[in-house]
């Protein structure tokens, strides 16, 4: 457990290595954080969750830290509001690093001198501190990228021989897309069990239950960027039928046109003839072969419908998450599913504050299933349920189609 937690602490400043301190300290929307504070904010995290109540030696950093980087833990008391994240300009990220190296000694003594009665307390806490500090460190990418986006000079994060993994690897689509039926039946949806020694998984993913589903068609692969474009010049983004009345509405207030960080060949921005995107690489040409990212639920849908198709359920995505011949389940892009945000039945919040984490989010939100290039490693599964706001284009979102099998 000490390799596990040092390994995932030092991702997180591996990410920040190539950003300024100014990089670190913007907030580019109200949805988004710095990356200072989400450096802080997981760190935060352990001091709270962990040393706290189970190191009683331990000597708070700061205690002002507790109001600023709370983030919607109500019965820990008021914090710092999110909008506004990015006027702290204080601490500095030294600051904020010796704020980690402080805590991460003090975890280091608390996992490897806790005795069996506390450490049947502390494990599951832990356990649940890295994965939350895992999804930190994709949001700290999702965030980058917008930050970086509303830059004139388009800056790259990292450049594509610093990391293999900036942006969703192609896929050969010479044989088009290929319908993979799905049999329905009653199937199994969710973990079993996150209190015991199996593999994490986050409460919303439990408990386990049956639900029955119809026969299906499952696309095999995502969307690609090339296919999305014969929607864009299709004319997708003129056409009010193809999409949700909030889909509308929001193409008509914030005027899309196509896919976040999309450049049309017109924009000066883009440099030279042709469509550009905007990703962690910087401006590339837009791969057609690569699955689109950065859509909402509403473009998903629109999609689509002018697809003459459908987005699939969460659980049919999960029923056919280990067919063999599915390809890009995981690791290229989330992918919007038809499936509101729901407790499964029977589910119950944990008491206290970590009990806050999933189950109070469950309104207003769309399920997304699988994972994204920038998934950290070791964060993936098939039950995991990520969930966003219908409208969110910022993360690393694409769609897989379905059909109803008649």
């Amino acid at each position: 457990m000490l390799r596990q937690y040092t390994r995932v602490r030092d991702y997180s400043l591996e990410l920040t290595a190539t950003l300024s301190p100014e990089d670190q300290c913007v907030q580019s929307m109200p949805d988004a954080s710095p990356s200072k504070w989400h450096l802080a904010h997981t760190t935060w995290f352990f001091e709270t969750m962990l040393l706290r109540p189970f190191s009683p030696h331990y000597q708070v950093f700061n205690d002002r830290y507790h109001y600023l980087f709370n983030s919607y833990y109500e019965s820990l008391g008021s914090r710092h509001p999110r909008p506004r994240r990015g006027l702290l300009t204080r601490p500095t990220v030294d600051e904020v690093i010796d704020y980690r190296r402080h805590v991460d000694a003090a975890m280091q003594q608390l996992i490897e001198h806790a005795g069996p009665d506390a450490w049947f307390k502390i494990r599951p806490l832990l356990l649940l501190g890295l994965n939350h500090e895992q999804q930190h460190q994709e949001l700290l990418l999702t965030d980058i990228l917008h930050l970086f986006s509303c830059n004139p000079l388009l800056p790259a994060y990292r450049s594509g021989s610093d990391k293999d993994s900036l942006s969703p690897a192609s896929m050969a689509t010479e044989h088009g897309l290929t319908w993979l039926p799905q049999p329905g039946g009653t199937v199994g949806i969710g973990c079993i069990d996150t209190a015991g020694e199996e593999d994490f998984a986050f409460d919303n993913e439990t408990p386990r239950h049956h639900v029955l589903l119809s026969p299906y068609r499952l696309a095999d692969r995502l969307v690609t960027c090339g296919e999305f474009a014969e929607f864009v010049f299709d004319g997708g983004y003129q056409h009010a039928g193809l999409w949700l009345s909030d889909g509308w509405a929001a193409v008509e207030s914030w005027g899309w046109t196509a896919p976040a960080y999309w450049m049309a060949p017109d924009e000066p921005e883009a440099g030279i003839e042709g469509w550009q995107t905007f990703g962690l690489d910087g401006v590339r040409p837009l791969d057609p072969s690569a699955p689109v990212t950065n859509i909402s639920f509403y473009e998903a849908a629109a999609y689509a419908e002018w697809a003459q198709a459908r987005l699939p359920t969460e659980f049919e995505w999960e029923a056919a998450a280990r067919d063999p011949r599915m390809a890009q389940v995981t690791g290229h892009a989330w992918q919007w599913t038809r499936s509101s945000y729901d407790p499964y039945p029977g589910f119950r919040s944990a008491p206290g504050a970590v009990g806050e984490y999933n189950g109070k989010f469950m309104v207003g939100q769309l399920v997304l299933r699988g994972s994204s290039f920038a998934t950290p490693p070791g964060h993936t599964r098939v039950t995991y349920r990520n969930f966003f706001q219908p409208s969110a284009r910022w993360q690393f979102s694409g769609l897989r189609l379905a059909r109803d099998n008649i």
